[in-house]
């Protein structure tokens, strides 16, 4: 009986001291955000659904550091995170029939909400084709 009681007192220990580290580390990161994002086409504002949306975390001198999340917006455009903590964040998204969309934004208010505007993909450039506006060189 003894025994039982002291595991069962060495787990409460234990879980105790992990979530005092949980929280540390969670003070150390500093304030967070509430992240939302809204998808809509560049045409006409309307919302783009099961876009995906990548976060890459970003260090102060603009390097993308490793991990990455990745959201689906819902049928009215939106997708939203808690946790992002304050600094740069690189925003990629991406959806079938449109340009691949990539940003940094400064994540810097308790909420935020960002807007991505989609725009469909632009024809290739040939230089086959007659380009009447283009000015040859002289």
């Amino acid at each position: 009986m003894k025994r039982n009681v002291s595991i069962v007192m060495a787990g409460v220990v234990a879980a105790v001291i992990m979530l005092g580290l949980a929280v540390a580390r969670a003070q150390d990161e500093g304030p967070m955000s509430s992240v939302r994002f809204v998808v809509v086409r560049d045409t006409d504002g309307k919302p783009v659904r099961n876009a995906e949306v990548v976060l890459h975390p970003v260090s102060r001198k603009g390097k993308q550091a490793q991990g990455e999340m990745e959201l689906k917006t819902d049928a009215d455009g939106k997708a939203s995170i808690d946790g992002i903590p304050y600094g740069p964040l690189r925003v990629q998204v991406l959806a079938p029939h449109f340009q691949t969309f990539g940003d940094d934004f400064e994540i810097n208010k308790p909420q935020m909400e960002l807007t991505v505007k989609l725009k469909h993909p632009n024809g290739q450039y040939s230089t086959y084709d007659n380009h009447p506006d283009d000015k040859k060189p002289q």
